[in-house]
């Protein structure tokens, strides 16, 4: 299971790069008006698809599993959709004076503002042995908050309610249905901006970002380690590695649908993708180099407690 989730993941990382590269080569096929017809396989097929896709893969019945967690679940919450993005807007106040392009500073901003995804927080908690029950909580309905606005939701869960057992039985392929759309979506606006002249991506901005965004990921994980391990904070080791994971990562699968749609025939969306598409595969990086050092600190602490607990 691990090999195919391993597989699946870097299956979709390369066909990232072959998908940009396709529109480096011969754009005029993704464009507005091309042979695709992104202006309608993309932004009504496709982003539907995507969010039909996601609300019926997630099980929401496992929403109710951890809900006694009341201030974790709030910890997570409030730090991903409150405190990440209105950090980030302070620090692009700073940032705006530089020469780094100002389009993918939007894009930055945008990241703050996406919602958790499902699968990384889950997978890399639990690989570490955190408390996996609320990863999964909090990873579910961060995405379920991500997209409450919009009406195709409500009938994703009338939908999954009625075909529930047939989905538990036949589990069907939510994973590579979700990245082979995503990879179009990705595809058709890089065609965009290939075939626009006037855009101009500068590599010294591109640098910029990628060292930006790891600053971030790595500042963000830190500080939701120091702030859930003081003494008062009443979590456990393995709540705070569901609390490092969930409230640090965000989702690729909604987040380019949703640029998407708020985005729709902005010239310069594919640069405010562009921080996205960074940050998605350096938080899998990221969090896979440092799952052995949060696993030795966590069991560590576990252990600790036990000894330190009195005996009856």
């Amino acid at each position: 299971m691990r090999l195919l989730e391993r597989v699946r993941k870097e299956w979709f990382m390369v066909g990232i790069v072959v998908a940009i590269g396709a529109a480096k080569l011969e754009p005029s096929v993704g464009v507005n008006g091309g042979p695709l017809k992104p202006e309608i396989t993309v932004s009504y097929i496709a982003v539907a698809t995507i969010f039909f896709n996601s609300g019926l893969s997630l099980k929401t019945e496992e929403l109710t599993s951890a809900l006694v967690h009341l201030k974790l679940h709030l910890f997570i919450q409030i730090f991903t959709l409150a405190f990440f993005p209105a950090t980030i807007w302070l620090f692009l106040q700073l940032l705006s004076v530089t020469t780094i392009n100002e389009w993918l500073l939007k894009g930055l901003q945008t990241v703050g503002c996406m919602p958790p995804p499902v699968s990384s927080a889950v997978i890399l908690t639990k690989a570490v042995g955190g408390n996996e029950a609320a990863a999964i909580f909090n990873s579910a309905f961060g995405s379920f908050l991500g997209i409450v606005v919009t009406p195709v939701l409500l009938l994703l869960f009338i939908v999954r309610r009625y075909i529930k057992d047939w989905l538990e039985r036949k589990k069907p392929p939510f994973g590579v249905v979700s990245s082979s759309v995503l990879l179009m979506i990705i595809y058709t606006t890089f065609c965009d901006t290939f075939s626009n002249p006037s855009i101009d991506l500068d590599k010294f901005s591109l640098v910029l970002i990628l060292f930006i965004i790891v600053s971030v990921q790595l500042s963000f994980m830190l500080l939701t380690f120091i702030f859930s391990t003081r003494n008062n904070s009443g979590f456990t080791p393995a709540d705070t590695v569901a609390i490092i994971f969930c409230s640090t990562h965000k989702s690729l699968t909604l987040g380019i649908p949703m640029l998407k749609i708020v985005f729709a025939g902005h010239e310069h969306l594919s640069l405010i993708s562009v921080p996205l598409l960074i940050y998605h595969p350096a938080q899998i990086l990221l969090g896979s180099v440092l799952v052995p050092t949060i696993k030795s600190w966590m069991v560590s602490r576990q252990k600790g407690v036990k000894l330190t607990r009195p005996t009856v």
